[in-house]
């Protein structure tokens, strides 16, 4: 264990000896490995490590919180005396804690073969070099390659006065290619990323060179785009990275938090339509190699497959343990934070929206005039109105039913509660994207996924005349 139990139990008791109606200690051990080759140079190899705990402290509507890095028990006391002293805590006592819940990792979704530490450097510097060379390769108009790298093994601890004790051990392995292509339309890029929460053996199954040759050809493409309409159009996302828009614009919005906050579109709306019937979306922690899974969330809950959206009907939020505890809830798995010097919250794992009975090449055949988004970027959303902003990093048009010209970068701009209800045909492909996810300050993985699918309207910000 990272921390002994009779510890632990010296530390909830501290915590709660002013007067806390719950007490909890987050115990992380971190350690990673980065790489970046930038036009075959090795330009960053480095490793780093992180250790220490968080202890947290409710007492009412507040919540005390103090965090050290020093393991030791002197050290872990002085945090639960203060974590106490800020949650205002005003009756002295003791806690007499009995475990119930104990864990340790067997109920991970993700299992890795190949702990990435015990890969020789030299080996990971080759997959960088090998994504270069195939991304130069019969591709004149490539100017800049630069892969990155990167490996991290997070063992956590959580231990709570409500008798919970459990463990976990976390293993993430990603490789990302960007490249910069020259021509006469100026310059454009391309990326490609794999991400999963496995080990090295990652590369077994997916190929370096694969990845590499589609950010170097998405690049190349878009040296003959031409500029983006603008206006309502139809749009068809395609399996994948549009997943993130329903994260953003969607998602955030039934986060328990925004919903206390009175700070969604989705407030009191349990049970009412909220989206085309074709619809049910997804939160699910639970999903083996995925990017946002774990076997315990960052309060000591096992993740669960929530259905927030069915066929349409919103059907619940996404709940954390201080949520949950004011609306006499429990957890839904969902309480996550960067690391031990972070309070957590409600965060998502991996959302999506799952697939349905219609043919990809049927929908795109289907669709006469409109624009086809093989990959979203970034954007911008406003949780209170679900109004959102997203760059499409690739995008074509769609003619007569075919997918012609590709399109130079532009803006997917719209409403999410509106995009959820213009969703007319939704394929039976299905991909989940990587990504990080920012809320309050805090960074978390996040998988976003999506099959194939059609939307009735969504304004395009392009600079077509």
């Amino acid at each position: 264990m990272l921390v002994e139990r009779d510890i632990l139990d010296k530390v909830l008791t501290g915590a709660l000896a002013g007067g806390g109606e719950f007490a909890e200690i987050f115990v992380e051990e971190q350690g990673s490995t980065s790489a970046v080759l930038d036009d075959g140079r090795v330009e960053e190899l480095s490793t780093g490590s992180r250790r220490g705990a968080g202890i947290r402290v409710i007492s009412g509507d507040a919540t005390g919180y103090a965090h050290t890095a020093d393991l030791s028990e002197p050290s872990l006391l002085e945090a639960a005396r203060t974590a106490s002293a800020i949650a205002r805590g005003i009756s002295e006592g003791t806690v007499s804690r009995q475990v119930t819940t104990v864990h340790e990792n067997t109920g991970n979704p993700s299992v890795v073969l190949v702990d990435p530490g015990s890969v020789a450097k030299s080996k990971k510097i080759e997959l960088l070099q090998r994504a270069d060379d195939v991304a130069r390769s019969d591709r004149s108009a490539i100017s800049q390659v630069s892969a990155a790298y990167g490996e991290s093994r997070r063992k956590i601890l959580v231990a709570s006065s409500d008798g919970r004790e459990l463990q976990d051990e976390q293993t993430r392995t990603r490789l990302s290619v960007s490249c910069i292509a020259l021509g006469d339309a100026g310059m454009q890029t391309g990326y490609e990323t794999i991400a999963r929460t496995v080990g090295f053996e990652v590369f077994d199954d997916v190929s370096v060179e694969d990845i590499a040759a589609k950010a170097a050809d998405r690049a190349v493409r878009k040296l003959s785009a031409r500029p983006a309409p603008s206006g309502q159009m139809i749009a068809v996302l395609a399996s994948g990275s549009g997943g993130v828009l329903f994260h953003e614009a969607c998602g955030h919005g039934l986060e328990a938090d925004h919903i206390d906050k009175d700070a969604s579109v989705y407030v009191g709306r349990i049970g009412e339509r909220v989206a085309s019937p074709l619809v049910t979306l997804v939160d699910d922690g639970t999903l083996g190699g995925e990017w946002g899974s774990y076997g315990i969330d960052d309060e000591g809950n096992l993740p669960r497959r929530n259905v927030l959206i069915e066929n349409g009907i919103l059907g619940d939020y996404m709940w954390d343990v201080l949520r949950a505890r004011k609306n006499d809830r429990s957890s839904s798995g969902n309480g996550r934070r960067q690391s031990y010097r972070h309070l957590p919250m409600v965060r998502m794992t991996n959302t999506f929206i799952l697939p349905g009975n219609d043919d990809p090449d049927e929908i795109v055949a289907q669709t006469q005039n409109g624009i086809y988004v093989a990959q979203l970027g970034g954007g911008q959303v406003n949780i209170t109105t679900g109004d959102f902003v997203f760059g499409m990093t690739e995008a074509y048009m769609i003619e007569n039913g075919r997918i012609t010209e590709p399109l130079r970068d532009a803006n997917l701009i719209g409403n999410g509660p509106d995009i959820l209800m213009k969703i007319d045909a939704v394929a039976s492909d299905f991909a989940v994207f990587p990504g990080t996810c920012g809320k309050d300050g805090q960074s978390v993985p996040v998988g976003c996924g999506q099959p194939t699918l059609r939307i009735t309207g969504v304004t395009v910000g392009g600079t077509a005349q």
